[in-house]
């Protein structure tokens, strides 16, 4: 996918959003486990434990102080917005962050993250409180209300909504203009949306005659009653990510289109729905041998990932965490990145030692099936 001169290839958007699966899926149990349990998380924790993961899956680098800054303030005088990140050390977007429990609603909340975005020129802003998103363009000279782009929620329903939204907040994306062309088809959509409800509820002269004129042997009062009667919605399905540069990249390089919709299955193939599909089943053991180094772990019946004495939400993390046991850890990161699915491998039925990959491969199989 070309986005404004930076290439990413469906490999690199399908990996980011795969990444981006994982992380949702341990902040959507860290949710689930706290609303059962009615506990109140307070604001520090909430950005710890369910904002700051999925920034991390989102590509941020939230110990470059040149890419992400906390409590940042222009001005010595200034309120604090939680995070602001950068590219190229200009401000793209704007975080408001508030604890798990908050409703989002307060006006007066992104009210103050939008006039310090107008302030920085910065386009972009999130309020979030770790479960629901809302993504805010303040450049649009309208109400508060009406900047709103999308509002998504990690424990909703839609997971791929979820996720198509949130990878447009990614490093990779903010470097491109996806985002705002996105945004402005939102908005013509909804002046389109307004301005033919308002002809409907208008009873408009004009309208009724080509309505007349295309219902053969209908009266003017005819149609004027029908309308009057009808329960007209007009609306607009949100648009998905718009693969169709990839596809033409898959194209170009011998890739079929089933060989595209395979790579986006298995964007959503995470080791929750591994779980829950049975085609992992805890406790299963973990095995690699690592530059002479026998290593292994545990997928638990918890869902966590246990390596030495640590529990870890992600195979990735576990991975990267073993790798860091061999040969230490980078300077710009606490352990190697690495991808779990290809580091961990399994015996299967036969004692064999297999790649996880493999499962999510029969996780796609099975999903591309339900689906023919």
């Amino acid at each position: 996918m070309t986005v404004s001169g930076t290439h990413m290839g469906e490999s690199g958007m399908t990996d980011r959003q795969s990444g981006l699966s994982e992380a949702l899926g341990v902040v959507r149990r860290r949710i689930q486990q706290l609303r059962e349990r009615k506990e109140i998380l307070g604001e520090q924790n909430t950005k710890a434990t369910l904002i700051e993961p999925v920034l991390t899956a989102l590509g941020w680098n939230l110990q470059e102080i040149d890419e992400v800054r906390r409590e940042y303030k222009r001005k010595p005088q200034d309120n604090p917005v939680d995070y602001a990140l950068f590219l190229n050390r200009t401000g793209c977007l704007l975080i408001e962050a508030k604890s798990l429990e908050k409703d989002l609603s307060d006006r007066k909340w992104i009210s103050q993250n939008l006039s310090y975005a107008a302030v920085l020129g910065v386009q972009w802003c999130v309020l979030t409180n770790g479960d629901e998103y809302r993504i805010y363009n303040s450049h649009e000279t309208v109400d508060v209300e009406d900047k709103l782009f999308r509002s998504v929620q990690v424990s909703g329903a839609d997971a791929k909504l979820l996720t198509d939204t949130l990878v447009l907040l990614s490093k990779d994306m903010m470097r491109g203009t996806l985002l705002d062309e996105m945004w402005k088809a939102h908005f013509i959509d909804r002046k389109v949306r307004a301005a033919i409800e308002s002809l409907l509820l208008e009873d408009d002269g004009g309208l009724v005659r080509l309505i007349q004129k295309k219902a053969a042997g209908l009266t003017l009062p005819d149609v004027r009653a029908s309308i009057k009667r009808a329960k007209i919605r007009i609306d607009f399905p949100v648009p998905s990510l718009d693969h169709s540069q990839e596809r033409a990249a898959a194209s170009r390089h011998g890739k079929s289109e089933k060989a595209l919709e395979t790579l986006e299955v298995m964007a959503e193939a995470s080791l929750e729905n591994l779980i829950g599909s049975g085609l992992i089943k805890p406790p299963l053991e973990l095995e690699r041998d690592y530059k002479g180094t026998h290593l292994t772990a545990v997928i638990a019946e918890s869902g966590k990932v246990v390596f030495g004495e640590g529990a870890y939400d992600s195979l990735s993390t576990a991975a990267g965490m073993a790798r860091r046991s061999v040969i230490g850890a980078p300077a710009d990161r606490p352990y190697p990145q690495t991808n779990g699915w290809q580091f961990w491998q399994y015996r299967d039925e036969h004692g064999d030692l297999q790649q996880l990959d493999h499962l999510r491969k029969q996780y796609v199989a099975l999903a591309e099936g339900a689906s023919a």
